[in-house]
Formats: C-alpha cells, structure tokens, sequence
C-alpha cells in the first residue's frame, strides 16, 4: 500500500464536472494497493498518516498533527502508485490489487482514518475524476506499507 500525503490549504476533487468533495485546511492522500497489501497494511497506514506532524508550530517547526489544526482529509484512489515503468515508456500496472479488493481496502483506510477523529471526504473510486490542490510548503510525504 502506497500514500501519497500533500499537505494543502485546498484540494477538490471534481468527476464529470461536478464537484463531488473538497477540503480547505489539510491532507490531500492519494492512496493505492497492490496484491497482497492486507488489513493491517491499511490500519497501520491510516494510523501513520493521521499522526502525521507536518504542520508549522508557533517555532515554524513541523509539529503539528492534523487534529492539532484542526485539518481534514481528502482521500483519491490511483492504482497508477503502482505503475512499473522498468521496461519501455508504456507503464504497466500488474502489480497494482484488482478493482474489487482495492475498493474495499480504500474504504476500510477512509473508515479508520475517520476513528482518529479526522473528517473524511473521498474521491469517487475507479471514476475520471479532476483533482485540484493547493499544495502548502510545498510538503509531500510518502508511505510506503513496504518500508514501515
């Protein structure tokens, strides 16, 4: 399981023209899964991104959770985390979970990371959706299910 975490003053996501959620303040997590990522790979991701301390102090250090800002979580689902782009110029995405498992995990992380007393507003899994976002520092944080 990959998360991508941009921190943001704003992000929306946008599917046939419509914006079908947003968030000010925040997180967006761009989030996808390949086979064999199980239960506890998703529990233990969603506990890392919600203890994130990546927003400034009164020091200008990063020391601040989202809770502690009171900021919220837009969640996307992009299998393309996933692409393996070692041979050629055209990615391929065998390694990324199938449509059905992936959907459930991503909402199983959406369901935990609303037990950290975060809200949480989600992408439209599987659609073409137009994500907009206003990345803060710029801070972007990669967890990788692999490497924790």
């Amino acid at each position: 399981m990959r998360v991508v975490i941009q921190r943001c003053k704003y992000a929306s996501c946008t599917v046939e023209g419509q914006v079908v959620s947003k968030v000010e303040k925040g997180f967006l997590c761009l989030v996808g899964f390949k086979e064999g990522d199980t239960l506890d790979d998703v529990k233990l991701l969603a506990k890392k991104t919600a203890g994130m301390r990546i927003f400034e102090d009164e020091n200008g250090k990063m020391n601040l959770s989202l809770n502690d800002v009171s900021g919220d979580i837009l969640v996307i689902s992009q299998f393309t985390l996933y692409a393996d782009c070692k041979r050629g110029n055209r990615p391929s995405f065998t390694e990324a979970m199938n449509y059905n498992d992936a959907t459930d995990l991503y909402n199983v992380y959406c369901e935990a990371l609303k037990g950290y007393n975060i809200n949480v507003s989600k992408g439209v899994f599987g659609a073409d959706m137009k994500i907009e976002l206003l990345n803060d520092g710029p801070v972007t944080i990669i967890l990788d299910s692999d490497n924790i």
